[in-house]
């Protein structure tokens, strides 16, 4: 077994895997769910055998790469009294074995002393009982193993500071004991309490579904040969995109007409809807350049994804904003489900705007604007430069101490900034933050804000800022996030934004805000998008994750019949 597809495969295909009697087609997640938790609240048939907490401590004391598990392991004993989870009295059970599976002694990790201790264990297990000081290292070994790749699956391969990957938002600590305790206990399909985010199971369907594309889709470009296709165009090379566009969904069959009429236009136009292109139902530049990207490299977008929903909370807020930077959307989501979204506008490449978590607490009507140090230095000074009356003209002050001062207290030729001086933008329509901001205190200096520059949002690719997030309805979520309080209405929101002076209001409750970086994710029409690497951080991760020039193994289902759990 190649190391890479134990990683994968491995704890999730035993997680996921089912016994051969399939619930009914009809059940939903929530029901699988309560059948599941049903047994958590009824006396389970344990073994026999108890440990004693002595066991559990010298266990964890003579093997310190488990300590960082030490209180799920004595959590998840202690609530099933101490008994042995993997014995069916002092026979392996067959969710052991299927344990014991995943840690293969062939493979190129040999050396590692569980593999080893597997490799002995099946040596003699069907001849002779197993001495009593093995059968404790098996049953604490295998336990063990479990909370180990299950943080792997669940909490992430990369295990080291997400700050190296640019990934600001707090990693959490996952509860995997009721995900054991079910296993254990033989039931059948424990994806409706996976500690992962809904999104993650979306994208390893989808996952599955491109693995099986694979010989179909080919691995040859399609050539158009000609610039550019109009309505009613004929050409060989359509039937070629016709058949790509049925495979992967987008068209509801495939037939062999090589002319661009009604039903391949819907179906590019579909297809642009998904790569977050203009949907202009012609097969151009960019839409082709998606199109022929190879499925292999898609999967790895899949399994980059799936790798940072593994970091995130698996039970998001009911009520949210989610930023999504690649995708240059906010989303508003209320109850749980998304309310509606927006254009945005996030940082350019050499200033992008950073991914974190915050709480948005602060509304700032008829802002001013305090010019940062870098945007004096590459901008203003340059400009005051060639035109003194750069400021005037842009409705700004230099100001020190809060008190505005004459422009020529500066050395425009030399000031790099500093020395008390500011440079401060007055409120009104030109204003650079627009007519109001929306602030969730950070160290980044990121925040959400109205902008003049109103055009930006008609690209397709809107990555212009100096960091912060430009709305293109910023009067709509200023009215959203007030919508509960009698004293801002609509009409008092809209006279505060048009104000000659600065308000910064207090928002109660505040809302949980998050800056992400998703590249791949199934909508709420269930359709898979996809978007480019805007930042580069895709390729930083994929180079942590995988081999140079490969591609992981497939998920096929037949590996994961291999790993079904039996009953016990």
């Amino acid at each position: 077994m190649k190391q890479y597809s134990f990683a994968v495969l491995g704890i999730a295909a035993l997680l996921l895997s089912s016994c051969e009697e399939q619930a009914p087609k009809t059940s939903t997640v929530a029901e699988k769910a309560e059948v599941i938790n049903a047994a958590f609240e009824t006396p389970k048939p344990y073994a026999a055998r108890v440990l004693d907490t002595l066991d559990i401590a010298q266990f964890l004391a003579g093997n310190p790469e488990f300590t960082g598990d030490s209180a799920s392991i004595h959590d998840f004993y202690k609530s099933r009294g101490n008994q042995y989870a993997w014995f069916v009295n002092d026979t392996l059970s067959s969710a052991a074995g299927n344990m014991m599976n995943l840690l293969d002694p062939t493979d190129s990790a040999s050396a590692d002393p569980w593999r080893k201790l597997v490799a002995e264990v099946r040596t003699g297990m069907d001849s002779v009982p197993l001495p009593d000081s093995l059968r404790l290292k098996v049953e604490l070994g295998l336990t063990a193993q479990f909370f180990h790749l299950a943080e792997k699956e669940y909490g992430g391969h990369v295990q080291g500071d997400l700050r190296e990957l640019d990934w600001y938002i707090p990693r959490r600590k996952k509860n995997y004991t009721m995900l054991l305790d079910s296993l254990v206990d033989g039931r059948t399909d424990l994806s409706p309490i996976e500690p992962v985010h809904p999104q993650y199971r979306l994208l390893k369907e989808q996952l599955k579904r491109y693995y099986a594309l694979q010989e179909l889709f080919g691995h040859d470009s399609i050539p158009l040969g000609k610039e550019k296709v109009a309505f009613g165009d004929s050409l060989p090379a359509l039937r070629a995109v016709r058949n790509r566009l049925a495979l992967l969904g987008d068209l509801p069959a495939s037939d062999s007409s090589a002319v661009l009429d009604s039903t391949l236009f819907k179906g590019i136009q579909h297809y642009q809807e998904r790569m977050g292109f203009s949907t202009t139902g012609l097969p151009g530049k960019a839409t082709m350049a998606a199109l022929n990207t190879p499925l292999k490299d898609r999967i790895q977008t899949l399994l980059v994804n799936m790798e940072r929903l593994r970091w995130v909370n698996p039970t998001p807020p009911k009520d949210y904003l989610l930023a999504n930077i690649p995708e240059y959307r906010l989303h508003v989501f209320e109850d749980g489900k998304e309310a509606w979204s927006m254009n945005v506008v996030v940082g350019a490449t050499a200033t992008h705007t950073v991914i974190f978590s915050g709480e948005l607490s602060m509304i700032a009507f008829a802002p001013t604007w305090t010019v940062p140090v870098s945007i004096i230095r590459g901008e203003i000074g340059p400009a005051m430069r060639k035109n003194s009356s750069y400021l005037a003209r842009h409705n700004m002050d230099l100001v020190r101490g809060g008190q505005v001062v004459p422009t020529s207290s500066v050395n425009w030729a030399t000031w790099q900034g500093g020395g008390g001086y500011a440079v401060r933008q007055r409120p009104g329509k030109s204003n650079s933050l627009g007519l109001v901001k929306f602030l969730f205190p950070n160290e980044y200096s990121i925040y959400f804000h109205d902008t003049p520059s109103k055009s930006k949002f008609l690209a397709d690719k809107r990555a212009f800022s100096h960091g912060c997030i430009r709305l293109s309805e910023p009067k709509k979520l200023a009215d959203y996030l007030l919508r509960n309080d009698t004293t801002w209405t609509p009409e008092a929101i809209g006279k505060a934004m048009n104000a000659t002076k600065e308000k910064v209001i207090n928002l109660k409750p505040s809302i949980p805000v998050t800056i992400g970086y998703f590249t791949a994710w199934v909508d709420t029409d269930g359709r898979l998008n996809f978007r480019d690497d805007v930042y580069g951080h895709d390729a930083r991760l994929a180079r942590e994750l995988f081999a140079p020039e490969t591609v992981p193994a497939p998920e096929t289902p037949a590996s994961l019949d291999s790993l079904r759990v039996a009953e016990n």
